[in-house]
């Protein structure tokens, strides 16, 4: 059975740009990390006036918590985190950044869903 995540982070103002042009051309690399992890149907939202960030992915895997560590130990995907954790502000207290013991995106909870 697959699990469906919903985040939001935080995006810079003088980083719009700069995260829409990398998000244009994700590195082949991180997406590779991304499938290898059982991510799919992954995808980031904008919504300017707040400047949220809103990701959403499905997880088909059996061992979420697992494939996350796997996803966070690969050495491409910590590189591109380097480029657009700064570009991010997080809302978890605490955070240092993607990867880490305290979640850099926050995770929401699901209210509601039709299939």
């Amino acid at each position: 059975m697959s699990k469906r995540v919903c985040q939001i982070i935080k995006l810079k103002p003088e980083a719009e740009a700069e995260y829409k042009a990398i998000h244009a051309n994700v590195w082949p690399s991180v997406l590779a990390a991304l499938k290898r992890s059982n991510i799919t149907d992954y995808s980031i939202h904008y919504y300017q006036p707040l400047r949220l960030l809103i990701a959403t992915f499905k997880y088909t895997g059996t061992d979420y918590e697992g494939d996350m560590r796997t996803v966070a130990e690969d050495e491409e995907t910590k590189r591109w985190w380097k480029v657009t954790d700064g570009m991010q502000e997080s809302f978890v207290e605490g955070a240092e950044g993607s990867g880490k013991a305290i979640p850099w995106w926050t995770e929401l909870e699901e209210v509601f869903r039709f299939e």
